[in-house]
């Protein structure tokens, strides 16, 4: 069997023969000469493809023995007396760090078990029945109904999973607050953005008619439950270590919890559901065509935000994929094209009208009456999160499968209907 580097060596080497039948097919002018080479490139390409499969399986398979490696690593060592021996100072980041570890473990173990805590150790239950949390995360599962508070690797890849199903759940775009407890509470919004201060001539009073009064809004932030259907997995699978059992987990429930709660934030009714940005924004512009967005149409709901709003760093553009399809092919009164590419080497993204864009298939796309364009400043679309992803468990049910399920608590709001706008389509 091949080692990983000689499985690398071999791959440049294949890279460079592909490139030279390539250069001759190019070069050739004879056409039985041509079909031999295309023949001789395919080829090459073939095995390529091979050994590129066997380099991924190789380092997969690395990776998971140098992660059981670290795993064991950083178990706690026991005296003689059973006590853990201390070495790090209590509640030091290097003492959170291996706790964390040691937690996760045992939560591992626990899945691993087909989740029957009477088949783990004593300091094995301990760890989890204690848990393991940040001070910022609130949130422990319930041992009675079959859970435990999920490890925060598990939780912050969850929530990766989650993000990139959708963008409403990021919080490069929108603002988000975490809360320990899903209390719900009221939150005071006001738009200060078309008063400004005045001349005040030499010895005259101040003016007193009112007119600076600060005038209060109320949005109120719930925390509305969502869960996946149950996750079966076979208990074989559960034992083998081989098996990635959080990026499984990760996976299935990240993007099943993702899809729900992007929907949710986008298009939510706001009546016992999170109240989306496409629901509450404000009314931009409305298209002249039922199925189709003029050039002209764009700036003038840019324009519609005022430019406090747009001058946000997190002032963008929303919409559905087929809608950026369009967007590509539009021009200005120059002939230039509104949608520029970015630079991936310095991190710029694409642009339209100057303003990044975030895909969202959750946005309705160009249609009649459809709301297809969100434009404005998604810093004033608030999302509350509650602690973390929880997953329970249930064995009987399915046995000798295993149950697990994702939940989620959570709501959104958009703060000021004036920060954000949409551009809706003619009605026929």
């Amino acid at each position: 069997m091949p080692t990983l580097t000689e499985l690398h060596e071999k791959r440049g080497s294949l890279v460079t023969q592909a490139r030279e039948a390539l250069d001759a097919i190019t070069a050739n002018t004879d056409e039985s000469r041509t079909k031999e080479l295309e023949e001789r490139h395919d080829k090459i390409m073939a095995e390529f493809d091979q050994i590129e499969a066997e380099i991924k399986r190789e380092e997969r398979v690395a990776q998971i023995e140098k992660d059981e490696e670290e795993r064991r690593a950083k178990r706690r060592p026991l005296g003689p007396d059973g006590e853990e021996e201390r070495e790090f100072e209590p509640n030091s980041a290097k003492d959170k760090e291996k706790r964390q570890a040691e937690y996760r473990a045992a939560f591992d173990s626990w899945m691993r078990t087909g989740c029957d805590v009477s088949a783990l150790s004593n300091e094995q239950r301990e760890l989890l029945r204690r848990g393991f949390q940040e001070e910022r995360v609130q949130v422990a599962g319930t041992t009675t109904a079959g859970g435990y508070t999920v490890p925060k690797d598990l939780a912050n890849e969850i929530v990766r999973v989650m993000k990139d199903w959708g963008p409403m759940y990021d919080e490069n775009i929108v603002r988000v607050i975490t809360t320990g407890s899903g209390n719900e509470f009221d939150i005071p919004t006001n738009d200060d953005t078309g008063n400004s201060a005045s001349a005040l001539s030499e010895g005259s009073d101040l003016t007193d008619d009112n007119s600076g009064d600060l005038t209060f809004g109320q949005k109120r932030l719930d925390a509305y439950v969502d869960a996946t259907p149950w996750v079966k997995i076979s208990f074989e699978l559960m034992q083998d270590s081989a098996f990635n059992l959080e990026e499984f987990l990760a996976d299935a429930l990240g993007e099943r919890l993702g899809r729900r709660a992007n929907n949710r934030l986008t298009v939510g009714t706001g009546s016992s559901q999170p109240n989306g940005i496409v629901t509450a924004a404000g009314a931009g512009i409305t298209a002249a065509a039922a199925a189709a967005i003029a050039a002209d149409e764009l700036f003038n709901l840019q324009h519609s935000v005022n430019a406090a709003y747009r001058r946000s760093p997190k002032c963008r553009w929303m919409f559905a994929d087929s809608t950026l399809l369009a967007f590509r092919k539009l021009k200005d009164g120059d002939g230039n094209y509104l949608w520029q590419m970015g630079d991936i080497r310095v991190g710029a993204p694409d642009l339209l009208l100057q303003k990044p864009y975030s895909i969202n298939d959750d946005v309705p796309a160009i249609a009649a009456g459809a709301k297809s364009v969100v434009f404005g400043d998604f810093s004033r679309y608030w999302v509350r999160k509650v602690g973390v992803p929880i997953i329970g468990t249930v064995r009987e049910r399915f046995w000798p499968k295993v149950g697990l399920a994702g939940l989620i608590r959570y709501d959104g709001e958009l703060m000021d209907a004036n920060a954000v706008k949409v551009l809706t389509q003619a009605a026929s």
